[in-house]
C-alpha cells in the first residue's frame, strides 16, 4: 500500500458513510411525510389492518432499495412514493387473481401485535368515507378515476398527479374536469326529491362524499 492510497482509502469510506447517513436520512424524512398518506391508500382499499400494513411496508422497501432513482427534476418526492404505491398495489391485485398472494402473504408476512391492529383499524374506519368514495369512482372510465383519487382523494396536486401518471399537467386538468362533472352530474341524479318535490340536489351520501372531498378545479 503506497503513502498515497493509505490517505485516499479512509477518505473515500468517511465519504461513502457520510452517503449512507445521508440516505438514511432522506429516507426517514420520506417516510415520516408520506406514510400516513400511503397507509390512508391502502386503507381506501381494504379493510384487513394486516394487508394495509403489509402494503404500506412493501412499498416503503421499495422506496429505500430506489432511492437512489428519484429525480426531484421529474416531480416531487410524494408523487413519486405514491407512484410506487400505485405499483405495489396493482402488484398485489395480480397476484391475488392469479390465486397465489394468500399464499405468499402467510409464508413472509410479519403478524401485527395488538396495539398496530388498533391502530390499523382505526385508519381503515377513518377511511370508510373514502372507500366509499372509491366505489363511486368505479362508475368513472379508468383514466379518469386514477386522477381522482389521486388529486381529489389523495390530496396529490394536479402536476403531481401527472408525474405518477406518466401524463402532461393539462392531461391531467382535462380528465380532472371531465369526472368531477360526471360525478356532479351523477349526485343530481340519485338525489331524492326534497319534500316539497324539488329535487334536492347533491344530497345522497355519495354525492356529499364526492362534493366534500373535491378541490378546486384550478389547484397548481
Amino acid at each position: 500500500m503506497t503513502e498515497k492510497t493509505a490517505g485516499t482509502r479512509p477518505a473515500a469510506e468517511v465519504a461513502e458513510r457520510t452517503a449512507d447517513a445521508g440516505a438514511a436520512a432522506e429516507f426517514e424524512r420520506l417516510y415520516r411525510a408520506n406514510v400516513g398518506a400511503v397507509t390512508a391508500y391502502f386503507a381506501r382499499r381494504t379493510t384487513d389492518p394486516q394487508l394495509v400494513a403489509d402494503l404500506t411496508a412493501d412499498t416503503f422497501v421499495t422506496v429505500i432499495t430506489s432511492l437512489a432513482s428519484f429525480d426531484p427534476r421529474k416531480g416531487t418526492a410524494r408523487a413519486w412514493v405514491f407512484g410506487i404505491a400505485r405499483h405495489v398495489y396493482a402488484a398485489h391485485c395480480e397476484a391475488y387473481s392469479q390465486q397465489q398472494h394468500k399464499l405468499q402473504r402467510l409464508a413472509g408476512r410479519r403478524e401485527l401485535d395488538q396495539d398496530q391492529v388498533e391502530e390499523l383499524l382505526e385508519r381503515i374506519d377513518a377511511e370508510r368515507a373514502g372507500r366509499g368514495l372509491i366505489a363511486v369512482l368505479a362508475t368513472l372510465p379508468e383514466r379518469e378515476r386514477a386522477v381522482i383519487e389521486l388529486v381529489d382523494v389523495a390530496g396529490l396536486r394536479p402536476k403531481d398527479a401527472a408525474t405518477v401518471l406518466g401524463l402532461t399537467p393539462g392531461t391531467v386538468r382535462m380528465r380532472l374536469m371531465r369526472a368531477r362533472a360526471r360525478l356532479r352530474r351523477q349526485a343530481a341524479r340519485d338525489a331524492p326529491p326534497s319534500a316539497g318535490g324539488v329535487p334536492a340536489g347533491r344530497r345522497t351520501a355519495a354525492g356529499s362524499t364526492i362534493t366534500s372531498q373535491m378541490r378546486v378545479t384550478g389547484n397548481d
